[in-house]
């Protein structure tokens, strides 16, 4: 779904932490035309592009109870700063507020522990949401209603595509695959480059190549309609070079147990975090 515009917002959002995250959101938010001065963000160690938005009419670390109007807050902390960040916002947090966390392993349980009553989504975003090209899946709690579900939609859909699940327990293994997963395919090309150098090129040309054939080979798996099963024997050739190498990450020691073992760490993790 395409993010509609979000010049129609006539009352507050307010973001509390803009990090890497929180930041790319924002800047998302702003391109669908939402109005500055119906910003306010609390972060502590603001970038120089949000500090300048503050000439905009962005409210930046104002004092919460000044804020009288939050139609949603957006918690973009990360979790280990929720039992700091969450008890300041019960006082602005009303019954027609939606509490939009993107916090990783917080539940929606704690969630409504920290704030009784409110409307809340949690969401798992991902890194690419800083080129539009994010996913994000989103789960959300009884008091959430149609029109608050809309709003959620399309201000997770400013970052790319969005899904919703029901069963909040799916949550830690989103975290693990879409969350976690871009750290894993940049992984992918650091070690191709180095597998590269390792078979005689130069850094510069192994770290070139790597970069631009998984960034291709991700566009192509964007835009084709066949799944990845099928453009990897695309590629392959019986008795081939792709082949030989496809024996090695294939193996029953290759690739898919290394990778599941990655994604139950990550939930573990995912978890542990939520307490």
């Amino acid at each position: 779904m395409t993010a509609r515009t979000l010049d129609d917002i006539d009352k507050t959002l307010v973001l509390i932490g803009a990090g890497k995250m929180g930041g790319a959101m924002l800047e998302s938010w702003l391109a669908l035309g939402l109005e500055p001065r119906r910003v306010a963000v609390i972060e502590p160690q603001p970038a120089s592009a949000i500090a300048a938005l503050a000439g905009r009419g962005l409210r930046l670390n104002v004092p919460l109870l000044s804020i009288t109007d939050a139609a949603i807050i957006v918690i973009a902390v990360k979790p280990q700063a929720a039992g700091e960040a969450l008890p300041p916002l019960r006082p602005i947090a009303g019954p027609a507020t939606l509490i939009l966390s993107i916090m990783a392993g917080k539940t929606l349980a704690f969630l409504e522990g920290a704030l009784p009553g409110a409307a809340i989504v949690r969401a798992m975003p991902n890194t690419p949401a800083a080129i539009g090209r994010g996913i994000t899946v989103a789960v959300a709690n009884a008091q959430v209603s149609s029109a608050q579900r809309e709003l959620a939609q399309r201000l997770l859909g400013a970052t790319g595509k969005v899904e919703w699940v029901k069963d909040e327990t799916l949550m830690d293994a989103v975290t693990a695959v879409s969350g976690s997963g871009p750290a894993y395919v940049f992984l992918l090309a650091e070690s191709l480059a180095r597998a590269g150098v390792a078979a005689g090129l130069p850094p510069e040309l192994a770290a070139r190549l790597a970069r631009e054939t998984v960034a291709g080979a991700g566009e192509l798996l964007h835009q084709s309609p066949l799944d990845a099963g099928t453009l990897r024997q695309n590629v392959t050739s019986p008795g081939g070079t792709t082949a030989a190498a496809l024996e090695i990450l294939m193996a029953s020691e290759g690739l898919d147990p290394l990778l599941a073992k990655a994604v139950a760490a990550a939930v573990k993790r995912s978890r542990e975090l939520g307490g």
